[in-house]
Order: C-alpha cells, then structure tokens, then sequence
C-alpha cells in the first residue's frame, strides 16, 4: 500500500468536493452512499445484506455496538480481543485499535485499518490546514488518550505531530511543549484557557478547540490571548464530524458521513450518522449522544458542506425533572445561558444536577457576591418558569483544572433515561 498516496488522493477528493454546488454535491454523496450501502455495509455480519435504502437499517448506539463488536466489524474482531490489543500496543494485526476517553464511564472502541488512517490524514488536512501543509507543520495534540490514528501523521514528512498527555498534567510538559514551538494546536478550551491564564510561550499559527464542548466564555480568552481566531475540531470515537473553515464555519464532514437529524426540542438536533467511507468498522445509522444547531444559512466561503452553528453538548447532560405537566427537559445551553447572562463577570461555573429535585451549582469564591447571587437566582427563576420543582444549591469553591477529565460546566449525574 502506498500510504503517501492514500493520503493525496483522499486530501484531493476533499478539496475537489468542496468546491462543487450543493445540488451537484448531493447527487455525488448519494452515489457515495449507494455504493457503502451496496459494498461495504453488507460484509458487516450485523447487517449480511444491502437495504433497498439507508432508512429501511435499524438505528444503532454505543450500547448495541459495544454488545455485539464483532458484529460490526468486517474481520469479526470482539471487544474482548481489541480491549487485550488497545492494553498492548493498540495494533491487531494489520488494524488500529482505539478507544474515547469515556466521558459518561462508558467508552466506545473502534477499528481501522492502515488505509483508513491515512484516508483520515489527508481528509483532516484538507479541511484543517490545506495552506500549511505543504510549508511542513509541527503540530501539538493535547489530549487525554494517545491513539494510532496519529501514527499516519507522524510517518508523513511534511508533518511533525507531538502529542501531550493532558492526563500528565502541563506542568509535567510544558517545557517540552515551548520547545517544540507548534505551528498548530489542538486542545480542549479548558487547556487553552490554561495556556492563556499561565501565559505560555506559545506562537501557533492555527489553534483548535477539539474533545470538548467550547462554551461562549472561553472563546475571547482563547483568541484575545493567542491573537488568533479559535477553530473546532469536532470529532468523536465515531469519526470526524466537522471542521472550522477560513471564513470561521464549522462545516460538517457531509463529504463523508451522512447525516440524519432528530429533533431534540428548542432549536436543537441530534444526528444519526453513516459513515460511508469506512470499511473495516461499518457505522450505519449511528445516534449520537450531541446536541446541535444548524445553520440556516450556508457560509460565505461557497462550501456545499452544511455548517453547525453550535455544540450545545450531550443529551445525557440535560436535566430532567417531573412535574404536574409531565417531564421536563431543560438542555444545557439554555442552562448555561441563564448563568453567563446574569452578570459579565462570570467566567466559569459548574451546574450539575446531582437528584431529581436537586442541583449543585457552583461558583468560584472571587467571583463577587452580587454576581453570584444574581446567577442563583437567574436559574431558580428560569426552573420556576419551566415549571420544575428543584432544590438549587449554591456552593463558593474554587473550580480548579482538572486534566484527566473532560470539563462539563453544565453536567446531569442522573442515570441516563431508557
């Protein structure tokens, strides 16, 4: 296999994609869909057959596909066996095992072969940085997990990749992080926070926000400190779902994964997706656990690729509550809403439902006392308006950096609803 050319053809295909109108791109994914569905989906034992069309397949989730993960996979893999491969080297065989970082204690796993990796180079490459990439890129991936997705970047020599475990700390490699002098970064907001808050010494070109949901608070500090617009990279143990273009639109990988939208109240959507360029893992009708807003509008910068307005955050940290009327679901921008708007000064909080009439929210101890009370009561009011009957505890407590868990300001610990 010629990886380099794996990598070209797919960051040429992206492009090429990119430039066509919507009518034309659609009629091209539909053809790309086609054959997935014809090709590659029936080799799943899951399936064993092509659909008449995508919607006649059931919709899976992370519980059935954890259950039955051989099932998924065309070389018939189990999770037990790809577990014992991740715990080694993450290598079975010819494929690449990896895994989330399990956010709601219950991690995902994936497998991919080499083809897929360099596939996934070339796309994110096209999407992220086509301008950078041939002057050659020292890029900087902080994240919590390590995987052998990035080995395809790291055998490219356009590319030098360093990834930093956020789990480790920043004090353990800030050094080498300066030293290394990135011209692209990718890390969660609270860590880019954390750069600006410390002042690192730091000069990158590009910065994304990845592996956690930006909040509107963070986004001044980021830019104002690195003087540089703040990206996305949206993507998930399932695949890449989106990137921020040149023009600041966070366009969906509709180039290849194929999304249906559920409805999920107030504006928001939560996707179904197909992934139709992947053929060693088959995700058909895959629900996702994110709340989105869709644009309305397509980007200025001619892009067919429909773009995302916002990542609200996971269904699962919705709050749900009972009343007279029925149950209640409030989700987390409209949460997160009602605290930053109360007063300018707030710059972080942590808003958890802890019981199904009780919320723990959280506010730092120099935040002044009129702003915190002003907060209180924006979000006693906003669940009096919805009509749900719940216990708002406030608690003055420094709200420290945590590396080795995603942060969610707003977070439901209930047991997720069946």
């Amino acid at each position: 296999m010629n990886r380099l050319a794996e990598a070209v053809r797919s960051f040429a295909l992206t492009r090429w994609v990119a430039r066509k109108s919507r009518a034309d791109f659609e009629r091209w994914q539909a053809g790309a869909l086609r054959r997935f569905l014809d090709r590659d989906l029936p080799r799943a034992p899951f399936y064993g057959k092509a659909p008449a069309c995508l919607t006649d397949l059931t919709v899976t989730d992370k519980a059935l596909l954890m259950a039955r993960f051989d099932e998924f996979n065309i070389h018939g893999l189990t999770a037990a066996q790809a577990w014992a491969a991740l715990a080694h080297d993450g290598r079975a065989g010819a494929l690449t095992v990896g895994a989330s970082t399990g956010t709601s204690g219950n991690r995902g796993l994936f497998v991919i072969s080499e083809p897929e990796k360099y596939r996934w180079l070339g796309t994110i490459l096209a999407k992220a940085a086509p301008d950078l990439v041939w002057r050659g890129m020292r890029v900087a991936v902080i994240l919590p997990q390590n995987t052998g997705l990035y080995d395809s970047a790291r055998k490219s020599r356009l590319i030098k990749l360093a990834f930093f475990d956020l789990t480790a700390g920043p004090e353990s490699w800030r050094g080498e992080l300066e030293a290394f002098d990135p011209t692209v970064i990718i890390a969660p907001p609270k860590m880019l926070r954390h750069f600006a808050a410390e002042d690192f010494r730091l000069r990158p070109k590009r910065v994304f926000s990845a592996a956690e949901t930006l909040d509107p608070v963070d986004r001044p500090v980021i830019e104002a400190f690195f003087r540089l617009p703040l990206d996305q990279i949206y993507m998930a143990t399932e695949g890449l779902f989106a990137v921020t273009c040149r023009q600041g639109g966070l366009h969906l990988a509709e180039d290849s994964v194929f999304f249906e939208f559920e409805p999920a109240g107030e504006g928001l959507v939560t996707p179904l997706m197909t992934a139709f360029r992947r053929r060693t893992q088959i995700m058909a009708r895959y629900r996702m656990n994110d709340l989105l807003r869709l644009s309305k509008e397509p980007c200025r910068c001619g892009s067919p690729l429909r773009c995302v307005d916002e990542i609200v955050g996971r269904m699962d940290d919705a709050f749900r509550f009972t009343s007279l009327d029925g149950p209640i679901l409030v989700t987390p921008d409209v949460l997160r809403n009602a605290v930053l708007k109360a007063d300018r000064r707030i710059d972080d909080f942590r808003l958890v439902q802890t019981g199904p009439e009780s919320i723990e929210f959280g506010l730092p101890p120099t935040l002044p006392d009129d702003a915190a009370v002003a907060a209180h009561q924006a979000v006693r009011a906003l669940l009096e308006m919805r009509k749900a009957a719940a216990t708002v505890t406030l608690v003055r407590a420094p709200l420290p950096l945590e590396p080795g868990r995603k942060l969610r300001r707003v977070e439901c610990r209930l047991e997720p609803a069946r």
